[in-house]
């Protein structure tokens, strides 16, 4: 049959059967709707909406927010998006290599999972979820004192996991910070992250607008939130008490409580004692500037982690990848340097290695695939970062990280400093 068109006719026939039964692909519907709702996500941005999905306000608010008016954290991912990867073309790409060594051991991909506190305020599953899922990734993952699970504990449980923990110190206490390296390094962690960047915590204006306290407590305003996220209560309930596992049995800690561990006394003459304690590979994380960098590798700490806390300390602070480039300037090319804030897909961890970066962290990206679906959750996330970076380095023309290099990115919206 010819039917008419402004450019002439076109023939139209009636649809075989035999063709158009290939082309009718149902699926069977899937009982595990959460595994269902991952596979779907394309990156970690859908990760993230369902996480505020399934998530209550305050939880995910903690997670998602920064300190003050949340600029720097604004500014984190702008710099990651402003950066401009240039790609070498012509060159045999057929096997890419994602792993790298950090700290003289091997990591299947050149990120980590970095230290955060409250994670089972995030999901039930918490820490436990996070470091199985870095075991079968084959990456780090680094446990928090502020950690719902314990030191002793993590160990137990993903004995093949390489373990990192983060320190605080102790205002007046420093024979308790002492205890946890002792214990850590009796656990088998082998590389401890030295926080320097929490005189004091920061301003969090959403979690004070939404009430947040560790534990949640059950208001008329969380339970009316609670009506359309009923799986995380349910959770939250029927399992062990949310405690901080690693520095106290109890479950009536407050954030008056909290802010103790912050140690405003801390200086540069602590890492003498804590280098001393520590046997294994030393990092001081939060390092934000060219001059504390110098000032660090004079100390003898094994890496640098530049790092403003994802935003969620001092307002406004230095980025991280744009002080990278200078950092690497200052203490030259044999140190390694890990770098997190901002990071929420493959192209920024490649944006960061060929800026001067060895090694790459991230936090709320995981902390958003726990929330999503447990260890699911983070597994997924870190199948996209890997898709991510594996089609990134084909594109740029690299075949191995150690490939990547200061050609393959530029600051492109920033004019270079004199």
């Amino acid at each position: 049959m010819d039917l008419p068109t402004r450019g002439g006719t076109i023939r139209r026939q009636l649809p075989n059967p035999r063709e158009l039964r290939p082309l009718l692909r149902f699926r069977p519907p899937r009982l595990d709707r959460t595994r269902a709702r991952l596979e779907r996500a394309a990156d970690v941005g859908d990760i993230r909406r369902i996480a505020r999905r399934v998530t209550p306000t305050a939880p995910f608010d903690y997670t998602d927010g920064a300190a003050n008016s949340e600029e720097t954290a604004r500014r984190n991912r702008r710099a990651f998006l402003d950066a401009e990867l240039r790609p070498t073309v012509l060159r045999d790409v057929a096997t890419v290599d994602t792993s790298t060594e950090i700290l003289g051991q091997r990591s299947e991909l050149p990120l980590g999972i970095a230290p955060t506190g409250f994670t089972r305020m995030m999901h039930s599953a918490g820490e436990l979820a996070g470091a199985r899922a870095a075991g079968r990734a084959g990456i780090p993952y680094a446990l928090s004192t502020m950690g719902t699970t314990s030191i002793e504990e993590l160990a137990e449980q993903v004995p093949d996991t390489r373990r990192w923990f983060q320190l605080y110190t102790w205002h007046d206490h420093r024979e308790r910070a002492r205890e946890l390296v002792d214990r850590a390094q009796a656990a088998g962690y082998d590389t401890l992250l030295v926080t320097a960047d929490t005189a004091t915590g920061g301003q969090r204006h959403r979690d004070h607008r939404n009430g947040m306290t560790i534990p949640p407590q059950l208001t008329p305003r969380t339970l009316l939130d609670a009506s359309y996220r009923p799986r995380w209560w349910i959770d939250f309930l029927t399992t062990e008490p949310l405690t901080f596992a690693t520095l106290s049995s109890s479950s009536g800690d407050s954030m008056g409580q909290i802010m103790k561990v912050f140690d405003p006394a801390l200086s540069w003459a602590d890492i003498a004692w804590i280098r001393e304690a520590w046997d294994g590979s030393l990092v001081i994380k939060g390092i934000q500037t060219p001059q504390d960098a110098r000032r660090a590798v004079d100390t003898g700490v094994d890496a640098l982690y530049l790092s403003n806390h994802g935003g969620r300390q001092l307002d406004r602070a230095p980025v991280p990848l744009l002080e990278l480039p200078e950092v690497r300037r200052a203490v030259g090319p044999e140190v390694p340097i890990i770098l997190d804030s901002g990071i929420t897909s493959g192209g920024d961890v490649l944006a960061a290695l060929a800026l001067g970066a060895d090694f790459t962290m991230i936090g709320r990206a995981y902390l958003y695939g726990l929330m999503a679906g447990g260890q699911q959750g983070v597994e997924r996330v870190l199948e996209i970062l890997r898709a991510e970076i594996e089609v990134g380095m084909r594109l740029l023309g690299v075949r191995s990280i150690a490939e990547i290099g200061p050609e393959h990115a530029r600051l492109h919206w920033r004019e270079p400093r004199a």
